[in-house]
């Protein structure tokens, strides 16, 4: 099946504003890695690795400042499954689809790569041996922005970033967008690994600390009060305008036991996009394409949805 639902985009001013004011063509280098960088971050006690791409005109254009772009990784996964799209952000920037952006990408290895981006409260466990979990939230929405600005030329402000992720990258790209929307003016949430009201029990979610408690594995108070419904009100309250873009696959995996149907990731897609719609002050778009739980979908939808964001022929529909 191939299938696209769009919802018209009305102009996000400062979003223009901000991001729309690079938005000049480059000539497009020969690929390359992205750089390899660590820093302390004090919520974690220790250091934090990612990578950053630099726009091509970054050593030349000495006085220009870029939006950036915040990319989270999949559960299991590292900051290096991010590079295959490099080549492409300066593609789209050389074609003046997109302004010229710095891609930052974090590893995010807490909870043995299943923390969800989120503060865990979860103190260990030596049965099952599970390790603590950490503040991966405020690591990177306070530690690792403040880096990221003092040491890049960056266009500062919640109007100069996105942030952006697939799967358990996806839950937190969406949860970094609600409950810090000072900080991120849009996002772009792929496959997002979201379950209302609770995850299935099958659900990595519940394995490994992120959502617990104390020594408590999983916790349904704690997952609830982190999810998107919670935020909601928050978002309204604040007043401040989102766009948010939100991706999947047709043939995203089916839950084995019928009864967890509505917890497959193309029904919880659907559902948190018409969540979305109905909250006054945010832009939301749908697009489900064919392919599965890979990245046969996200790699195009992820640049399809910084068009979406950023091309001017979408902000002026």
């Amino acid at each position: 099946m191939k299938a696209k639902r769009a919802v018209p985009l009305a102009c996000l001013s400062l979003v223009v504003t901000a991001l729309q004011a690079t938005g000049q063509s480059q000539p497009v280098p020969a690929p390359e890695e992205a750089r390899a960088v660590s820093f302390h971050a004090p919520a974690l006690g220790r250091e934090l690795n990612y990578l950053v791409a630099l726009p091509a005109d970054y050593e030349s254009a000495k006085d220009r400042r870029y939006p950036v772009l915040y990319l989270l990784h999949g559960r299991g996964d590292n900051m290096r499954a991010w590079t295959r799209i490099v080549p492409d952000l300066r593609r789209l920037a050389a074609e003046g689809r997109i302004p010229p952006v710095i891609a930052i990408m974090p590893d995010a290895d807490s909870s043995r790569r299943a923390g969800y981006y989120v503060d865990s409260r979860f103190t260990g466990s030596p049965t099952p041996p599970l390790p603590a979990g950490e503040a991966m939230e405020t690591a990177l929405t306070r530690d690792l922005i403040a880096h990221v600005d003092a040491t890049y030329r960056t266009r500062e402000g919640r109007t100069g970033r996105i942030v952006a992720g697939y799967s358990m990258g996806g839950y937190g790209a969406l949860r970094f967008s609600l409950a810090h929307p000072e900080l991120f003016a849009a996002a772009i949430v792929l496959s997002p690994a979201v379950y209302v009201p609770l995850p299935p029990r099958d659900s990595s979610t519940r394995e490994f600390g992120a959502f617990g408690r104390d020594a408590q594995v999983f916790d349904d108070g704690v997952y609830t009060a982190l999810n998107y419904p919670a935020l909601l009100a928050g978002v309204e309250a604040k007043g401040l305008p989102l766009a948010m873009f939100i991706g999947v696959g047709d043939d995203e995996a089916a839950h084995p036991d019928p009864s967890e149907a509505v917890h497959d990731l193309d029904y919880e897609a659907h559902r948190l996009y018409n969540r979305m719609r109905r909250v006054p002050g945010v832009r939301a778009e749908l697009r489900v394409i064919d392919g599965g739980h890979n990245w046969k979908v996200w790699q195009p939808l992820l640049l399809e949805g910084l068009v979406w964001l950023l091309a001017r022929p979408n902000l002026d529909s």
